[in-house]
């Protein structure tokens, strides 16, 4: 008697044991498929890293060629108009994940020192002016996609001194051969008024506004 129960205990207990053992099996295939959804995991995040690295290195050469075309024709148009060794510079940060972007300029001496400030603290109103005029010449130029149409300036060079006046004039006129655009452009300075194709002279009297038209012969700024 106590033979068969021994036998018949011992029999349950393989059978317990080929159970456990099959559940064992089945959380080892259940771990091995973890394992492997987690591994494509990890995979599928690396991926998305490095595509987000190069998103963002993507984007900072993409500002940086257009930091360097803008200062470039900014630097080129401030050279050309005030005749001396003036550099545009535009110093890249960022502020809560936005880009900021300061604008300097900075007056090479011949002296071999330079000195780099805010163009509103140290330089004259022509200087602003004339850094604005560029500036929006610039963005129209790199636009993408490209921006067609004139460009429309109210009042160019306001605060510019009769000294580059003329300057800023012949930078008008290479500027609209250059880019292939016409300048439509409000100004009460005569010269830039007679650099152009057609002016327009409005005065008022009495309340009314008259208009009298002048032609040239000059070439590329007013149609």
């Amino acid at each position: 008697m106590k033979l068969n129960q021994l036998d018949e205990n011992l029999n349950r207990l393989n059978e317990k044991i080929f159970s456990d053992q099959g559940k064992v099996d089945i959380l080892k295939e259940n771990l091995e498929n973890v394992e492997n959804n987690l591994k494509e995991k990890e995979d599928y995040n690396e991926i998305l890293s490095k595509v987000k690295i190069l998103f963002e290195e993507t984007a900072a050469y993409a500002r940086e060629q257009s930091k360097k075309q803008v200062e470039d024709l900014v630097t080129k148009c401030l050279e050309f108009i005030f005749e001396t060794d003036m550099e545009f510079i535009i110093e890249l940060s960022t502020s809560r994940d936005i880009p900021v972007a300061d604008f300097y300029v900075q007056n090479n001496y011949p002296e071999g020192y330079s000195v780099k400030a805010d163009p509103e603290l140290s330089s004259g109103g022509g200087v602003v002016d004339i850094i604005s005029l560029a500036l929006r010449i610039a963005f129209i130029q790199i636009h993408k996609p490209m921006l067609d149409g004139p460009i429309i300036l109210d009042e160019p060079g306001k605060h510019v001194s009769d000294d580059y006046i003329f300057n800023l004039g012949e930078f008008l006129k290479k500027s609209s051969s250059l880019f292939n655009r016409q300048i439509i452009m409000v100004t009460h300075n005569k010269h830039l008024s007679q650099i152009c194709d057609k002016s327009f002279y409005v005065t008022q009297k009495n309340g009314v506004s008259e208009v009298t038209t002048n032609s040239s012969d000059n070439d590329n700024l007013i149609d």
